[in-house]
């Protein structure tokens, strides 16, 4: 403690001896200084040596300027003045010998209150470890039941497709099939109706003609009877075939309601996921809150730590070199 702390004062005494012994005081260099006491920084040395340099330099002025008297008793009182700074400087040093030895002691106790901390923190640390495997394990779980979702939602959205592409189909054909069953309709009774007028006006003429052609008429007759059952042997397998197109309808409605239920099936399965989802999720939020709070529990205790012992110390005076 004792060599740091009076580099200053052994500069002092070892400049003025050196100039007691004839050197002039601009020949004195840090260097010199240093050589003689061996201690202290060369920073401090020159600090002082340089102030040193600047109090001879104006005792020197002022004693030239007066009597030699007053010169030997200022000198004598500065001398006086000297020894009495040396005495309190020595029970300063002292003071402060003490004081750094009850802070070591401090320091040592706040080492020791450190390690019990860093324990802690350790058991602290082994803890969260075992929670990152927790959560690394419910985040494996949490991924899973994503895919599950994922692949749920995918069939879900393969088989509304499925549906309403059928429907689409089947629509189309209805579309088609009432059409082309319309337009042999409209076909047929333009037939009726032209053969109907085409009937009718035979049928005046045969009027008319009604002796001279009996027997023509009523092969005309025969024919148009013909002709009409025809028609009507058409129109019923019309309304036959109208009727299976509208069982394949049915069959198709039936095809989409089990699509309907398989779809509405698949999103049961997605609901069940996504509540399981929710339920990880919620249970991981949770470790990582408690994994928040251990850790800052941890961190705010070793700040304090951290801060005890230089708090504690922060009342001593500042030390000279």
């Amino acid at each position: 403690m004792s060599r740091i702390s009076d580099t200053r004062l052994r500069t002092r005494e070892t400049a003025s001896r050196l100039v007691a012994a004839g050197k002039r005081p601009h020949e004195l260099t840090v260097d010199l200084i240093y050589a003689e006491i061996r201690q202290g920084s060369r920073t401090t040395i020159n600090d002082e040596l340089k102030q040193w340099k600047d109090e001879k330099t104006r005792s020197d002025a002022l004693a030239s300027q007066l009597p030699p008297a007053v010169a030997d008793a200022m000198l004598g009182i500065w001398t006086v003045a000297v020894e009495h700074g040396e005495k309190v400087y020595d029970a300063r040093v002292v003071e402060l010998e003490q004081a750094t030895a009850h802070a070591e002691s401090r320091a040592s106790e706040a080492v020791e209150a450190r390690a019990a901390t860093e324990e802690t923190l350790r058991l602290r640390e082994v803890e969260l470890g075992a929670m990152s495997e927790q959560i690394a394990v419910l985040k494996q779980q949490l991924d899973a039941a994503h895919a599950r979702a994922d692949d749920a939602r995918t069939r879900a959205e393969t088989l509304e497709a499925q549906r309403d592409s059928e429907r689409d189909i089947a629509d189309t054909r209805l579309r088609e099939l009432r059409a082309e069953h319309e337009k042999t309709i409209a076909a047929l009774r333009a037939s009726l109706e032209a053969r109907d007028a085409a009937f009718q006006s035979e049928l005046d003429k045969a009027t008319q003609r009604m002796e001279g052609v009996q027997k023509h008429m009523m092969q005309q007759i025969s024919e148009a009877r013909e002709e009409r059952r025809r028609a009507d042997a058409l129109a019923a397998a019309l309304q036959q075939r109208n009727e299976t197109l509208l069982g394949e309808l049915g069959a198709a409605r039936v095809t989409q309601t089990s699509q309907d239920d398989a779809l509405r099936a698949a999103q049961r399965e997605n609901e069940v996921v996504a509540k399981e989802r929710a339920e990880w999720q919620r249970e991981r939020e949770s470790l990582e809150s408690r994994l928040i709070a251990i850790r800052n529990r941890s961190r705010a205790k070793l700040k304090r730590v951290a801060v005890a012992a230089p708090s504690r110390a922060r009342g001593l005076p500042a030390q000279k070199e």
